[in-house]
């Protein structure tokens, strides 16, 4: 794996950034020991004057629940649909307000401030979220908050923030869980700070079988974080992180009759394989100037390499395109219909890939008065930089499942280089008066890409295309909270998705200024109206009302290229609420409900094109999403609940095709409903805690995805584990 060095340049301003007692800032400020500096995430710390929807799942939510992964972490927030394509999370598919979930690459994932996509601008996909035992809470923004964070814009952020170092001593935790499915699951996590600083080690290992047959997954992961408090108003944070993953996963789902005939199977799955590697550094330094003003930096490097191996190209069709409903192994086709036998004898084809990227950011928060008006402003920069390798080998030989074999002596497909760099400028001023808060927020992305493709179609190439583009993003928030405990807002922003150029090769015209086929970017206009309200005592509500239009909205056709669609519209309704009738009635004895409704009303394209026709339904845009729970907490430390998880019906491409191909990958997927439950208890005055956690109760089968074929959902999954604090 090539390795690529920081460049001299960053260093040095990294070296800068950190000297002197000024700094820049960190999109999500980290939890320091000094009594002056807040512990922060994204998420300001007067949320009432967040003119947009959000919702955090904190900490204690996360330990009383124990969510499998991060797809039960978010199922309780309104507005998100995730496909549940694997078992642990791993590649995880979230969609926001009708946006395709497919790797989560509408929506901006970040840990503490940091983006986490393999490459934020020209591959935005998820492959690695923060482990939940690493994570103290999860904050989701979907409102015109989103000026002050990118590149995505349209679907929301969603911020991991990290466990801070301890303050006080020793401190840490010791956590062990086994379920079905040879599930395996371990976690350490050790620390020591006083009122200098500290440092933390954190690590994990999480292993057990897949959904489908011969998927078993093994992820691993170490992350050190230190601090460093230079004075009562400066903090110095460093994290670096290393994680590793091997996991036998079948990209390529099922045809229809393979389907039928056994929904779990993977054929290929032995020798089917994806491995990951990610390494990440992050530093910030926050200087607290007084209690109105704050200067910080953060600055990041990440370096990632993936590689995939498959053996089945197309589900449920022959090398001649034709469906037959069951699949040969791709490059194999006089072996017949895919086994584990006919398997251990063909190759496939290689996907190896390499990433990295780095930034810095400062950015100035500060209180004035401005006008006599009461004022909270931020003014940040971003610089990012980032380099793609994209590289594809194949052969029928069985010799081509090792991937050396295969490079020395297979067909060289692909080699794609892609270069990116962006700078991102971003203003935002909250106007208080009275029960009101105004904030007018800019953000302007200006980024270049530059496209160098070496190999294609296994011929060598010698093209090259470089795009530049300048966009300016505002956005408009309002709040009111003339009633007690209750926030009504509204807001409006300018959604941006940069074009992604691993899309914008036309493999079917490879000569030519038709070589480079680009896909425009995606913008949209994103307006909501909402109220949140815990006025009456043990009851916590919100509701909002959103609408996204969309301008040349991006969707993926059933062959796997993206093609833009001309205009849509997403608009729908949110609503979410916790009742605690411990709270109403003054008992220590809670029962409890919960739960989360989206109901999609509208989600099509608005224009006719060639192969789009106005009023068809967004593929993946289930029209209702529902999540409901009952729970108990008893006073000795018991917390249990039982809930539903409801998706509704799905078209899955543009033309809502409702008669099943053979090949898998038209049709519908039918609407589901599971059962989850969970127990936790840790006895009063007890480091230890017990919990048992089951997804799928009722072990139904259902169907979650047809990209690439038919793909089942999981199974039950039941695991228990117990957590000791110390």
């Amino acid at each position: 794996m090539k390795k690529y060095p920081i460049p001299k340049a960053t260093a040095v301003a990294v070296m800068l950034a950190f000297a002197g007692t000024s700094g820049f800032s960190v999109a999500a400020e980290e939890a320091v020991v000094t009594d002056t500096i807040a512990v922060k995430g994204i998420l300001p710390s007067n949320l009432e004057a967040v003119p947009g929807s959000f919702n955090v799942v904190d900490e204690e939510e996360l330990q009383v629940r124990q969510p499998f992964s991060v797809q039960e972490a978010l199922k309780n927030v309104p507005g998100i649909h995730i496909v549940g394509e694997n078992s642990f999370g791993l590649g995880v598919n979230i969609g926001v307000r009708g946006l395709d979930p497919r790797r989560t690459s509408r929506t901006l994932l970040m840990e503490d401030g940091m983006p986490l996509f393999l490459a934020p601008y020209a591959d935005p996909s998820a492959h690695y979220t923060t482990p939940l035992e690493r994570v103290q809470r999860i904050e989701v923004v979907k409102g015109s908050g989103q000026v002050l964070y990118g590149p995505q814009t349209i679907g929301g952020m969603i911020n991991f923030v990290s466990k801070p170092v301890p303050t006080d001593g020793f401190a840490g935790s010791v956590t062990g869980k086994v379920g079905n499915n040879d599930y395996v699951g371990g976690h350490v996590n050790i620390g020591y700070g006083n009122e200098r600083g500290g440092i933390m080690i954190d690590a994990l290992q999480n292993k057990g079988d897949g959904i489908r047959d011969n998927h078993d997954f093994d992820m691993r992961e170490l992350t050190v974080k230190g601090q460093l408090n230079l004075t009562d108003r400066q903090t110095l944070i460093a994290k670096v992180g290393y994680y590793e993953e091997d996991s036998h996963v079948s990209e390529t789902g099922l045809g229809a009759l393979e389907y039928a005939q056994d929904k779990y199977q993977a054929p290929t799955g032995k020798n089917d394989q994806f491995e990951y590697e990610r390494k990440s550094v992050q530093l910030q330094h926050i200087f607290q100037f007084d209690e109105s003003m704050k200067l910080s930096t953060q600055a990041y490097y990440v370096d990632s390499f993936r590689t995939s191996f498959r053996q089945i190209n197309a589900p449920g069709t022959l090398n001649d395109d034709t469906q037959t409903g069951f699949s040969v192994m791709d490059r194999c086709e006089g072996l017949g219909v895919a086994t584990e036998a006919n398997a251990e004898q063909c190759g496939g084809r290689h996907r190896p890939r390499s990433y990295y990227y780095y930034g810095f950011e400062p950015r100035l928060d500060f209180s004035h008065n401005l006008f006599g008006i009461e004022n909270d402003a931020v003014i940040g920069f971003r610089y990012h930089e980032e380099k793609s390798k994209r590289r594809q080998f194949r052969d029928g030989d069985p010799r081509a499942q090792s991937l050396n074999w295969a490079k020395a002596f297979g067909t060289f497909r692909e080699d794609l280089r892609i270069d990116v760099e962006a700078k991102s400028y971003y203003a935002q001023n909250t106007f208080y008066l009275g029960d009101w808060s105004l904030t007018p927020g800019l953000r302007v992305e200006d980024y270049k890409k530059k496209i160098n493709v070496l190999q294609a179609e296994g011929d060598p190439q010698g093209f090259k295309d470089t795009n530049e583009q300048t966009v300016w993003l505002p956005g408009f928030g309002v709040t009111w909270n003339g009633i007690a405990n209750t926030t009504f807002f509204a807001g409006v922003h300018k959604g941006f998705a940069p074009p992604r150029p691993d899309r914008d090769i036309n493999f079917d015209d490879l000569t030519g200024q038709d070589a480079i086929s680009s896909t425009d970017a995606e913008e949209s206009i994103n307006t909501e109206f909402g109220v949140r309200s815990n006025y009456f005592n043990g009851i916590g509500l919100e509701a909002t009302l959103f609408n996204v239009d969309f301008d040349e909205i991006v969707i993926q056709t059933r062959a796997g290229r993206f093609e833009n669609r001309g205009e849509s519209k997403m608009t729908g309704l949110e609503l979410a609420g916790r009742v605690d009738f411990g709270k109403i009635y003054n008992t220590p004895h809670n029962f409890y409900v919960l739960g989360s409704y989206t109901n999609l009303f509208t989600a099509k394209f608005e224009k006719d094109t060639d192969a789009t026709e106005s009023g068809n339904r967004l593929p993946y845009a289930p029209r209702d999403i529902a999540s409901l729970s009952f729970g108990y907490q008893h006073p000795v430390g018991i917390d249990a609940r039982i809930g539903v998880d409801y998706v509704s019906q799905q078209y899955v491409d543009a033309e809502n095709t409702r008669i099943e191909s053979l090949d898998g990958q038209e049709g519908t997927i039918p609407s589901y409903t599971l059962l989850n439950a969970s127990v936790n208890f840790k006895p009063v005055g007890s480091n230890a805690t017990y919990f048992l956690s089951a997804a799928n109760l009722a072990d139904k089968e259902y169907l979650v995805s047809r990209v690439d074929g038919k793909v089942a959902g999981r199974e039950r999954q039941v695991f228990g584990g117990i957590r000791y604090d110390f």
